[in-house]
């Protein structure tokens, strides 16, 4: 069974800013509770190729995996895929003007869990929808109150 998860927010900021921001990984451990570290492995700025190695913790366990930028149409659209790790991901950002000059941002995790995740797959959905709220949530009161 495959995990897919959409998430949505609504940020009262520009496209411009909140895709600068959350489009950077760099930021991404000020957002995503569960992201501990990010380093880059090819130098920036992000583009298709981009490499990144990521740290989180996620239901009580570290993770450590490479994400590499598979689509990148900046403002729009960032695309990302595991190249490695336990659980094969690809994480999908879009940005689009709201018509009262804000931005709807949606986060996408998609991917095929092997082994124990396969038959964990409803559970893991579940967390991660919880987990992609809580840091959409949190990246809305960081750009909006900042």
């Amino acid at each position: 069974m495959a995990v897919d998860v959409l998430t949505e927010v609504e940020i009262d900021r520009s496209r411009e800013l909140v895709a600068a921001f959350a489009g950077d990984p760099t930021h991404a451990p000020a957002w995503y509770r569960r992201i501990r570290s990010v380093i880059w492995e090819t130098d920036p700025p992000l583009r298709v190729g981009s490499r990144m190695a990521f740290v989180a913790h996620f239901l009580g366990r570290r993770l450590a995996y490479i994400y590499e930028v598979v689509d990148f149409v900046p403002g729009e659209r960032l695309v990302m895929r595991t190249a490695d790790g336990p659980f094969p991901m690809e994480t999908t950002y879009t940005w689009a003007d709201t018509p009262e000059g804000g931005t709807r941002m949606t986060l996408r995790n998609r991917g095929e869990p092997s082994g124990f995740g396969k038959l964990a797959a409803p559970l893991i959905e579940a967390a991660v929808r919880r987990a992609n709220r809580a840091d959409l949530a949190q990246l809305k009161s960081l750009l909006e109150t900042g």
